[in-house]
């Protein structure tokens, strides 16, 4: 959608956005602003170089280069090194929920749901709105103070309690920009827009309060990456007087490069490195993408593509050992499932499932696990409280564990079925919908859905049209055609399900775009830089 601007007073080549809300402009102070563009124009370059150094580096993976282990970092991974010791509030992570930073009622929910560590999301569970993106902030500021309350339509009251989770928050992406401040003529990079703001406004509170900035860093490709996040740290810390080494940061494991270099990564975070996450919807999705051109790297439905298949279980371990040689924490991934209210039998089994998965990940190691729902906080934490009794396992090293690139890269054998394709385009249906709404964690089919497991879905769509896969169970080929027919069987299954309140939804333009992704020659890296030119 169109923009337009207003010029900032005081700040020479600086324009924002109109902004609806008065109380956005306690966020959007001038000096707050001042640090973004400080950020913006110290760093911005090095980004778009290093988003051109991932551009190249997927030309070669097209041309037939296999990822591996660096060789001009191998000194770092054979060194003996260690990141420093977790903050207090950080040495307990064993149960952590996350949820989008802009809807206030969630965070009050997050934050009182029992869990240790609660992520607030600028990132793929937000829908990055003008007004979601602003609105994060301010519930963030009112958060760290105790001060934030939110009053439901129906009347009901809620506020924080006491001993909330400690906050850590996930700026967006290196890949993203924020349209809605323009910096000499430029968009500024949404990282620093979301990381800055927050900053400004809290790290000094934070540290009264005991605690500190604590960031979740996403989809890395690259130790160099990493080094500029350190850089940026460094120069916010020294701009406000703060000690170096206040920010701390866990970087999420979700893309197959960053898997080849998680030493490096946490060696380049210097002394802001706290811990890895493995990041398991988007680490899928980055395999697709990173080897959209080879047939072999064809991946079966979504459901089949679990934790414990021997490249995902192996992908896991490899950040555990890499983590505890380190003195980092390990972070466990995802359970996508949310309480069934209406189906006990059902709520029994996703309860089960989740279950199964945390007792695998505290088994083989992890420091601590994701859920997406308050009422997977319980479930979570009885398994970590049963199977780890310390605050972490910083002790269980898995020296025997080893394994080559081969190891990470060999895609799991299973079908391609109807059913899977049709979930992947209901999914792509739904979810671009509700994010084109401004809702960023859309629950479906009874999963908790955001951006990452919306790209599988396209990305698989892509990738079976390509490489003309064949369903097993019908026999049938998966061509545009045939996706466009199942496409517009579940828009006409919406159109009923939703009556007249379906022409105030927005699937028609969730159709075209996830069409266009879909049928589109090359691929495209990220739905939501498609889809951001869309949002008001």
């Amino acid at each position: 959608m169109q923009v337009t601007y207003e010029v900032l007073r005081g700040h020479s080549g600086v324009q924002l956005a109109p902004i609806q809300n008065p109380k956005f402009r306690e966020v959007l102070t001038h000096e707050a602003v001042h640090f973004v563009v400080e950020l913006a124009r110290a760093y911005d370059t090095r980004r778009q170089h290093l988003l051109w150094a991932r551009q190249r580096r997927q030309a070669e993976l097209d041309n037939g280069t296999m990822l591996d282990f660096l060789k001009e970092t191998e000194s770092i991974r054979n060194r003996e090194w260690r990141v420093p010791p977790a903050p207090a509030d950080l040495q307990d992570r064993r149960v952590e929920i996350t949820g989008p930073a802009g809807d206030r009622k969630m965070v009050i929910n997050a934050l009182n749901s029992g869990a240790k560590v609660f992520m607030a999301d600028f990132e793929d569970a937000n829908s990055p709105t003008w007004a979601n993106s602003l609105m994060g902030q301010l519930n963030l500021r009112d958060a760290i103070r105790g001060n934030i309350t939110y009053i439901s339509p129906e009347g009901k009251h809620y506020e924080l309690a006491a001993n909330p989770a400690t906050l850590i928050v996930r700026p967006r992406g290196w890949h993203m920009v924020e349209k809605h401040v323009l910096v000499d003529g430029q968009p500024v990079p949404a990282s620093l827009f979301d990381f800055g703001l927050y900053f400004f406004h809290n790290a000094k509170e934070l540290r009264e309060r005991g605690s500190g900035p604590y960031f979740y860093l996403p989809k890395l490709e690259s130790h160099r990456e990493a080094r500029l996040w350190n850089d940026v740290f460094t120069f916010a810390e020294h701009y406000l007087s703060v000690p170096v080494g206040t920010i701390r940061a866990t970087v999420l494991i979700e893309t197959i490069p960053a898997a080849f270099e998680m030493d490096e990564i946490l060696y380049e975070l210097g002394p802001h490195a706290t811990g890895l996450n493995c990041g398991r919807w988007d680490y899928i999705f980055s395999y697709i993408k990173k080897h959209r051109t080879r047939p072999e790297a064809v991946l079966p439905d979504r459901s089949l593509v679990t934790m414990t298949t021997d490249m995902m279980r192996n992908y896991s371990k490899l950040a555990i050992k890499t983590c505890h040689k380190r003195g980092a924490h390990a972070i466990g991934g995802m359970a996508a499932q949310i309480p069934i209210k209406n189906d006990a039998v059902a709520n029994q089994n996703a309860l089960t499932k989740v279950r199964v998965d945390k007792e695998r990940e505290a088994t083989d190691g992890h420091d601590g696990t994701w859920v997406a729902h308050p009422g997977l906080v319980p479930v979570a934490m009885e398994v970590f409280d049963r199977m780890m009794p310390q605050p972490n396992q910083l002790d269980k090293q898995l020296d025997d564990f080893q394994i080559t690139n081969f190891d990470l890269l060999t895609p799991p054998n299973g079908p391609i079925t109807e059913a899977g394709v049709r979930t992947n385009v209901r999914v792509g249906l739904e979810y671009i919908e509700a994010w084109l709404q401004g809702s960023g964690a859309v629950p479906i089919n009874n999963l908790m859905e955001d951006a990452a497991t919306a790209e599988i879905s396209r990305a698989q769509l892509w990738q079976w049209v390509r490489h003309q896969s064949q369903t097993t169970d019908t026999g049938s080929c998966i061509t545009t055609s045939y996706v466009r027919r199942i496409l517009d069987e579940e828009l006409l299954q919406l159109r009923a399900h939703f009556g007249e309140d379906y022409r105030s939804r927005l699937f028609e333009a969730a159709a075209t775009l996830l069409w266009d992704l879909i049928t589109q020659e090359s691929f495209e890296d990220f739905l939501t830089t498609r889809g951001y030119q869309l949002l008001v």
